[in-house]
């Protein structure tokens, strides 16, 4: 592979399979789904390549069944911490001077062992312990992940492509050298390609991470790492731990060695790392790379142009799909008066028709919030509105914990632009809508903008082409992926690169080639084929 400049595959968005009644696919998800859900497992962290267990463990319960055993898992201590990052900088000795195309012959075939016999394992573990139905387990953990892998390739070669011009006598080139150091991994419970994906990119680009995934997301995070175990990852490249946040954040944040955070999560949990990076920053080797992406608080604005079958689909699938658990999920709306009463009535028929209930159930739009604690947030929020004089409940609202964590897709009406759930972000399957006045278009696209701390996705729904342009205008801050007549969530791979700016992080667009250049630091070379033997310059001559 030295003597030859590869290319690698071109890279194809991975079909979604449809799942319906008769297909193959429904048989298979069904069958994984139960043989893994009737067993008991345990997962140890994964440290240099070898299983590490604790004494300390966890337990894991299906948040949709929620006496349900899944298992256990371990959890690290400062040692097991420390131990996963010097393993780190072990594997990056020889990491590090493999060629690109080896590392990326890992991830590719990590791409093909999810389209292959892992496509329904880490379906159904993400159905089973992060409560996904099987269209979002489809999308997520097999089809985008699969694109991150394989899209990721085209883009770092593209990167390594791109060099400087070179004049007579001299040859410049750009070396494109990993992080000085490790990177530690952070991911969420709610998208099992994200926690894949915030280890693999700066992998691919050379780096070698300390990985701690969400409690919550651990069955799926066992499949990330037999998978990249099973494409032939060495060993100590990706490292899994988990534990105390505080803990593991606090000792990796201690290590001169570190280089860099790939982080999903809370824009709370974020600016407090920032905060510990910068109180350490006398400490470390580099000035490490913060990247992040954090809360959303996404809007869909309607025009009175727009088609009302079009405007309730893009709320109903946007604020509901997956229990309204996305970052990206709609849960603020602005209605114009005029067209307001007839979107309503034919939003609440369309959601008096969603159940809820296992994901094992095919039939189910729903099923259960992640975990008691957003149970109770979501729960607290429902009760505040029915006291609340400027809001109404106008469908939903109700909830029941008994088996899972099940909070019914919730609307709310309110007279207050500002109110709490306007602003607060609250992650589940709650929208609030704000009724406006149509001659106040142009004050309610200020006053979008100005509502939220956050800016990550926002949809308009508009047919005039003139009004479209002065929507897009108006809000271009408030929205680091916009939409137009659509749903503000569902970015694909290749196709719409994600992420958000303001409160929603360093908009660094996960799946493009901005993301992974964040995980290189570029050397230039330049080599002079012809090197000058006197200090003198023709000006100088009498």
């Amino acid at each position: 592979m030295s003597n030859s400049f590869l290319k690698s595959p071109t890279p194809i968005n991975e079909p979604v399979k449809s799942y319906a009644p008769k297909t193959p696919e429904r048989a298979l998800i069904t069958a994984t789904y139960d043989d893994l859900f009737s067993k008991e497992i345990h997962i140890p962290m994964k440290i240099g390549g070898e299983e590490v267990d604790s004494s300390q463990t966890n337990t894991m319960h299906p948040p949709h069944d929620h006496k349900q055993l899944l298992g256990t898992y371990s959890l690290a201590s400062e040692s097991h911490v420390e131990q996963a990052i010097a393993a780190a900088l072990e594997a990056r000795k020889s990491w590090v001077t493999m060629p690109f195309a080896a590392r990326a012959a890992v991830f590719l075939k990590a791409a093909e062992l999810i389209a292959g016999p892992y496509r329904y394992i880490i379906n159904a573990s993400t159905m089973i312990a992060q409560s996904k139905t099987v269209h979002q387990a489809e999308i997520d953990a097999a089809c985008e992940f699969i694109d991150f892998l394989r899209f990721n390739v085209r883009f770092a070669e593209e990167i390594y492509q791109d060099q400087p011009t070179s004049s007579g006598g001299v040859w410049n080139h750009v070396h494109y050298r990993p992080l000085e150091g490790f990177i530690y991994a952070v991911s969420p419970f709610n998208f099992t390609a994200i926690a894949g994906n915030l280890s693999a990119a700066p992998a691919l680009m050379g780096n070698t991470i300390v990985w701690k995934p969400s409690d919550h997301q651990m069955f799926s995070a066992k499949v990330i790492m037999d998978v990249f175990e099973e494409a032939g990852l060495p060993k100590g490249v990706i490292n899994m731990i988990n534990g105390d946040p505080e803990m593991v954040t606090n000792t990796i944040l201690k290590s001169p060695d570190f280089a860099g955070i790939h982080f999903t999560g809370s824009t709370q949990v974020f600016k407090n790392i920032w905060e510990k990076i910068g109180s350490n920053i006398h400490n470390y080797k580099t000035y490490p790379r913060i990247v992040g992406e954090t809360g959303g608080k996404d809007y869909i604005v309607v025009h009175n142009s727009a088609e009302v079958t079009e405007v309730v689909t893009a709320i109903v699938r946007g604020a509901f799909e997956f229990q309204g658990q996305k970052c990206s999920a709609a849960s603020r709306v602005y209605l114009p008066k005029s067209k307001s009463k007839v979107i309503l009535d034919q939003m609440v028929r369309d959601i008096k028709t969603i159940t809820l209930g296992s994901p094992r159930e095919l039939k189910n739009f729903m099923t259960s919030v992640i975990h008691k604690g957003s149970f109770d947030r979501l729960s607290a929020a429902i009760e505040q509105a029915k006291k609340d004089s400027d809001v109404e409940v106008l469908v939903g609202g109700t909830y029941d914990d008994s088996k899972g964590y099940f909070i019914d897709p919730t609307v709310l009406v309110t007279t207050n632009p500002k109110y709490d759930t306007m602003e607060r972000e609250l992650f589940g399957p709650l929208v609030t809508v704000y009724i406006y006045e149509d001659k106040q278009w142009e004050d309610t696209l200020k006053l979008v903008d100005s509502t939220s701390e956050y800016a990550l996705t926002g949809a308009i729904m508009v047919k005039d082409r003139i009004v479209i342009e002065e929507a897009r205008i108006a809000l271009e801050n408030s929205a680091g992926n916009f939409y137009i007549n659509d749903k503000p969530s569902g970015a694909v791979v290749g196709q719409q690169p994600f992420g958000g700016a303001r409160g929603s992080g360093t908009n660094d667009k996960a799946g493009s080639k901005q993301n992974l250049l964040r995980w290189v630091s570029p050397q230039l070379v330049k080599e002079t084929l012809n090197p000058p033997t006197n200090y003198r310059y023709p000006y100088m001559d009498e």
